[in-house]
């Protein structure tokens, strides 16, 4: 032989049909894309019950819908409230549907070489929102919504890449739940209804 190495090169008896199974999916993808949802109806949206909070899914990938890349959800933040507090290494972006409020985010020192690391910086910042604004949160990244309203809820939209999930750089760490997380509880529209009021003083109650 001509090289060197080709003991090695020519060892292993295994045979695979990875590059055809690439072609066939390119192949079946009309057929597959027919079956999935291009319009959501609110009806097919699930309530989740969530360590971060009360969550209405819009696009997620257990969804069957022909969204390739996003996953959004609708999140309530009760009048008074706040959502969990975390940590992800994916950019989001939430548009403020309903509602006054704020954000405390805090910046990390990231490291990425044999090891995954991050460690909090000291300082926070404060950022008010209202009903028409847009957040952005920065990768990686320790926020948290805050609902500076005692009377009215908080609606957002929140929207973030799966191409995070998919490098295996799936960075999800929560670090606070929201205080209405009970995992007894199944949402549903009667039951989002009572998180809409406001709390009753502890004298009335």
């Amino acid at each position: 032989m001509a090289w060197d190495e080709h003991e090695k090169w020519l060892a292993g008896t295994a045979n695979g049909d990875f590059y055809q199974k690439l072609l066939d999916e390119a192949a079946d993808a009309p057929v597959r894309n027919a079956g999935r949802k291009k319009i959501v109806r609110p009806a097919e949206m699930p309530w989740e019950m969530s360590r971060h909070g009360l969550l209405k899914h819009l696009i997620n990938e257990d969804m069957n819908t022909r969204m390739e890349t996003v996953d959004a959800y609708m999140q309530i933040i009760p009048p008074g409230s706040r959502s969990g507090r975390h940590r992800h290494l994916a950019e989001e972006c939430l548009y403020v549907l309903e509602g006054r409020g704020y954000d405390v985010h805090q910046d990390c020192d990231v490291d990425i070489t044999d090891e995954y690391t991050w460690r909090p910086k000291e300082e926070t910042q404060r950022f008010e929102w209202e009903a028409g604004d847009v957040i952005y949160v920065p990768p990686c990244t320790i926020h948290q919504h805050f609902n500076a309203d005692p009377r009215r809820p908080v609606r957002l939209i929140s929207a973030t890449n799966r191409i995070y999930r998919y490098c295996g750089l799936n960075d999800l760490v929560q670090l606070e739940d929201a205080p209405e997380y009970d995992p007894r509880v199944v949402l549903t529209p009667e039951t989002i209804q009572s998180y809409l009021r406001p709390p009753v003083p502890a004298g009335l109650a």
